[in-house]
């Protein structure tokens, strides 16, 4: 089931959000490659930042959101072209393919973070247009439960389309 984008947030919110998606403000910006080794970076990357910003407490949560929306926007980013199999061109239908994990993800991927005390606002944007998709979770399944831990884990989450894709957001307050 899709996730309805986000709207009607509250001003300082829409204007977080927005100046994440643009880099402006206190927000800065890491580019994922499409390797297996990217999800690790990026949370690195980010506890790193929370390091610096002086929010280590907020590392775990962060951490754990980060990871499922790189591992995301690897899985599922991407606009269909045409090609085949192994030629590294992104199709869609493509992921999942156990000969091709990152299913030939597109290297359009950025994660940006935004810090204004008390407030985290982390963001995941892609090429993809389309709407995250919140599965049912599986308690067998090895995945399918990445939303329903960002949910779980930030204050609120939502995404928004732009002109490239979409980014995929989530708000976080230091204790």
């Amino acid at each position: 089931m899709p996730v309805p984008e986000s709207s009607d947030l509250p001003p300082r919110l829409d204007s977080a959000v927005t100046a994440l998606t643009e880099l402006h403000g206190e927000t800065v910006s890491f580019t994922v490659q499409p390797d297996p080794e990217s999800v690790t970076e990026a949370r690195h990357f980010t506890l790193s930042r929370l390091a610096e910003w002086g929010v280590p407490e907020l590392a775990d949560d962060v951490g754990l959101v980060v990871s499922e929306l790189v591992t995301n926007a690897l899985r599922h980013s991407g606009a269909p072209s045409c090609g085949r199999p192994g030629d590294g061109v992104h199709r869609a239908g493509v992921y999942g393919d156990p000969a091709d994990p990152l299913g030939s993800a597109p290297s359009a991927i950025k994660l940006r973070l935004g810090h204004r005390a008390p407030w985290l606002l982390c963001g995941i944007i892609d090429a993809s247009p389309a709407a995250p998709r919140r599965k049912e979770p599986d308690y067998i399944a090895e995945t399918g439960r990445g939303l329903h831990l960002v949910e779980s884990f930030s204050v609120r989450w939502g995404w928004r389309a732009i002109p490239q894709g979409k980014m995929v957001w989530a708000l976080f307050r230091s204790p």
